[in-house]
């Protein structure tokens, strides 16, 4: 892919949750190492996937780049803004280039709201914040734009989302999403909750909304043939750190740390012949809690191949071919 201009800079992004004890909760008694610092960078107009294990922290990366969640350190850099920096009016006015996808269809959307109000209401709070200027007619107009280009009926918008199946909610999701014409698309696994069949269908249309519009997407799934087929680069994360990253093909191909391996062996192939013949890589011992702070490699407990100077310090992601990085120190040049 041709080297253009990052959309998006994430840098020692960490987001811990503190938690309590005692009778009334009061006493802090340590903290969830949800996110643990965080480095990734999107390219303009490309598609970067996230994909990891469940609980390990791809969705709470999303929450804290979109400012849902304040992150306890890092920064969020997006157009050239820290977003973790700006005041409450100015980050309103910048997540106008900056939307999500939800996971659920069925809870993203207010079910007391018909579907034009649903995908209107972006409009409506820019509007009021006096961040755009749009009558209720080219707001209508705008909704019907989108929910025929998103694959619905303008003849719908009087509906409300109980009326809807999930795949139809889904669309509605991505219309809403699309309604103040953002550059960044966040998509926090957006087909997990779909039927197989539903869910081909909303992937192509993310791809054919990404042509005509520009767009660029952060998408989030654990499904591996999801994240394969939606994405130019792929970002691997266990226990809020990314182990991994690389352009999709060869990362299939070849995958280098222990993890991905691991990872991508557990994903069924299509020829059976080829499946046949594979190893499956178990991994042993158990997932470790994520309140304990780390001072060496993350994944040591369950690494086949680990070594001393692994549980001593935490390896960085490092160049080990171009647009390929990996943190691991079976891949390290000797110190």
């Amino acid at each position: 892919m041709e080297n253009k201009e990052n959309l998006l800079e994430v840098r020692g992004l960490k987001m811990h949750f503190p938690f309590h004890s005692g009778m009334f909760w009061n006493r802090k008694k340590g903290f969830i190492y949800a996110v643990d610092g965080v480095d990734l960078s999107i390219k303009k107009g490309e598609t970067l996937g996230l994909v990891g294990e469940s609980g390990c922290g791809k969705s709470t990366t999303l929450r804290a780049v979109a400012q849902l969640y304040k992150p306890t350190a890092g920064k969020v850099m997006l157009k050239g803004k820290d977003l973790t920096a700006l005041p409450p009016a100015e980050l309103l006015a910048a997540r106008k280039d900056m939307q999500i996808v939800f996971q659920d269809p069925y809870a993203s959307l207010n079910p007391r709201m018909t579907t034009r109000d649903v995908i209107a209401e972006p409009m409506r709070i820019f509007t009021k914040a006096g961040l755009m200027s749009l009558s209720r007619n080219e707001m209508d107009e705008r909704v019907e734009q989108l929910m025929e280009r998103v694959g619905l009926s303008r003849y719908f918008k009087n509906r409300y989302p109980h009326e809807f199946s999930g795949g139809q909610r889904q669309r509605i999701g991505i219309a809403r999403a699309l309604a103040l014409k953002p550059d960044l698309v966040l998509c926090d696994e957006p087909v997990s909750a779909l039927d197989v069949s539903i869910q081909s269908q909303i992937l192509n249309l993310f791809k054919d909304l990404q042509e005509e519009f520009g767009l660029t997407y952060m998408f989030i799934a654990h499904d591996l043939a999801v994240i394969q087929y939606i994405s130019n680069r792929i970002a691997v994360m266990y226990l809020g750190v990314i182990v991994e990253i690389s352009d999709s093909a060869e990362l299939y191909k070849k995958p280098l740390h222990p993890y991905t391996q691991a990872l991508l062996s557990a994903a069924p192939i299509p020829d059976p012949a080829v499946e046949r013949k594979r190893q499956r890589i178990i991994l042993t011992g158990d997932v470790p809690s994520p309140d304990r702070k780390r001072t060496g490699c993350y994944f040591y407990d369950r690494c086949s191949h680990r070594m001393d100077k692994c549980k001593e310090s935490v390896p960085v992601l490092r160049d080990v071919a171009p647009g390929h990085q990996v943190a691991c120190y079976l891949y390290h040049d000797p110190a």
